[in-house]
């Protein structure tokens, strides 16, 4: 047994040698992502690329000599926040947005970019720039509105050009949040608090002034309708007056009955209730 394992010894060797080397040239690419083989520096082959017949499984390479660069097939985020923008409007917005992208070309972004975090790296001055130059072109009102929905689209069109160049594609751009920062925010409350209230202000000068238009010519259609009447029935119309005055000086104070007046018969201001003569 022993003359046995002396004379397969080299067998041995050999047999675990290439074990080994089967292990180190294996490798297994899953459904999530794509292998880009670099060999001195330059690929040399992909596997699981999107839109490629070499989907996942078991694949091999050369040991020591290829490298495997492993890449996301799913989508990618790339995040922008607290970015100060200026509106057409002149109006310092903080925005916040996203790009969803995924990498259509590993080959193009394992040589322009080398990593998935490269292309983040890349993009982010991109996305800013033509954020920037989209919303500089509307106002902050109408970033409120629909058309909200086609200057992203804009957005997304014009990084995606840009994208392209690092093997990644762009399939949506949103903004989360669009707002004023919290000292023009104040002050844009401020202001238009003042133009409210001067508002008030005005509107209540114009009632006052045409309450008191309505008022005056209310007076003067009175004045008339009595000038009219005195002169059509004047006994009527000193009867009239006379017992709204008797009304007025007989009438009981607060209820209060006991109240007495002492006049003469003859006096004058008793002389409707003496009847004509």
């Amino acid at each position: 047994m022993q003359r046995f394992l002396q004379d397969q010894k080299l067998t041995f060797i050999a047999l675990v040698v290439v074990v080994i080397g089967l292990f180190m040239s294996a490798y297994v690419v899953p459904e999530e992502e794509q292998v880009v083989r670099v060999r001195t520096g330059n690929p040399i082959g992909v596997a699981n690329m999107v839109g490629s017949d070499k989907g996942p499984g078991l694949y091999f390479r050369a040991p020591f000599v290829d490298r495997l660069v492993r890449i996301e097939r799913r989508l990618l985020d790339l995040e922008m926040q607290n970015e100060e923008v200026l509106s057409n409007d002149q109006q310092r917005l903080l925005v916040d947005a996203f790009a969803r992208f995924r990498i259509v070309d590993p080959v193009r972004m394992v040589e322009r970019a080398g990593s998935t975090d490269g292309v983040r790296v890349a993009l982010e001055p991109i996305l800013n720039s033509v954020l920037r130059q989209e919303l500089g072109r509307r106002t902050f009102q109408a970033m409120l509105t629909a058309e909200r929905g086609s200057a992203l689209d804009n957005v997304r069109r014009n990084l995606d050009r840009q994208a392209r160049q690092y093997g990644a594609e762009v399939v949506d751009v949103q903004i989360t949040r669009t707002d004023l920062p919290e000292a023009p925010l104040q002050s844009a409350f401020q202001r238009m608090e003042s133009d409210r209230q001067r508002e008030a202000r005005t509107i209540r000068a114009q009632g006052g002034r045409d309450a008191r238009i309505i008022r005056a010519n209310a007076d003067a259609e009175a004045a008339r309708i009595y000038a009219e009447s005195f002169g059509k029935d004047a006994n009527f119309y000193d009867f009239y007056r006379a017992m709204q005055s008797y009304d007025a000086t007989f009438a009981a104070e607060n209820g209060d009955a006991a109240s007495s007046i002492i006049l003469s018969p003859d006096n004058e201001y008793l002389r409707q209730f003496r009847g004509r003569r």
